[in-house]
């Protein structure tokens, strides 16, 4: 956005600019993960919520019921109409749909990179729903490298940090991760036993960790996509990616 202009011998008033999410991610019919979820999350915390649709389910409280993958080409097609009129300050990526998918994704913001090369980028490699529905094949979660050589900062659950590098410790699946493809990794506690929890931001030369008590609620579907969002607004606006974090994890 630009600044008004003084109009009537009134003074020039200054506009904060809005920032701009682009969401790569499947829809979630019940409105409570997915691209509704991060929609939701960005258009609350003051930004501008613009959308790539991977994937299109069914579900609800219960599971998922059908998915139907969008086309690369027609996710592409959204990723360019809205970065080539309104521009992007911040990318967040959630379920990408196929392998092929991620790989073309994985390209086309590589591309956008080289242009802006300090466009954050969050990638939330969504395996599997709340409910237990598989979401990723392994041709897909092997193609999840691709996207993570692009991302800012990956936030795995424990279970996807797992079957990402076959590490049982998940530290050491995190520095495997940031090793390999140079993003940092956001270890998140919520699957551990407990009612106390931690979350620690994993980068290549510095460690970040919070401690935390767990909420009591079965409430639980689109927590992942809140997170993953809110620090892609977050870094959006400026923030560094510890405090992105940790501002996040306050919502």
């Amino acid at each position: 956005m630009e600044n008004f202009a003084p109009q009537n011998g009134s003074k020039a008033r200054s506009v904060t600019p809005t920032a701009r999410v682009l969401i790569i991610a499947g829809s979630d019919s019940g409105g409570g993960a997915g691209i509704q979820a991060d929609i939701k999350t960005v258009a609350m915390l003051g930004g501008h919520p613009m959308t790539a649709v991977t994937a299109v389910t069914a579900q609800n409280t219960l599971g998922v019921d059908a998915v139907h993958a969008i086309p690369a080409e027609m996710i592409l097609a959204q990723m360019d109409a809205v970065i080539s009129d309104i521009g992007v300050d911040a990318v967040k990526i959630g379920m990408v749909g196929s392998a092929f998918a991620a790989r073309q994704i994985a390209t086309r913001l590589q591309e956008l990179k080289n242009l802006q090369p300090d466009l954050p980028i969050v990638f939330d490699p969504v395996m599997v729903a709340t409910s237990g529905s598989a979401l990723a094949d392994d041709a897909t979660v092997a193609a999840f490298g691709r996207l993570m050589d692009v991302a800012t900062i990956a936030t795995p659950n424990l279970p996807e940090l797992k079957r990402l590098t076959s590490e049982d410790d998940p530290v050491a699946a995190a520095l495997h991760l940031v090793g390999e493809h140079g993003c940092a990794v956001l270890i998140k506690g919520g699957h551990e036993e407990g009612d106390a929890l931690a979350d620690a931001l994993i980068e290549e030369d510095n460690m970040t960790s919070w401690q935390g008590q767990r909420i009591d609620t079965t409430s639980t579907h689109g927590t992942g996509c809140t997170l993953a969002s809110a620090i892609a607004l977050f870094l959006a606006q400026g923030s560094t990616l510890a405090d992105a974090v940790a501002r996040a994890r306050e919502l």
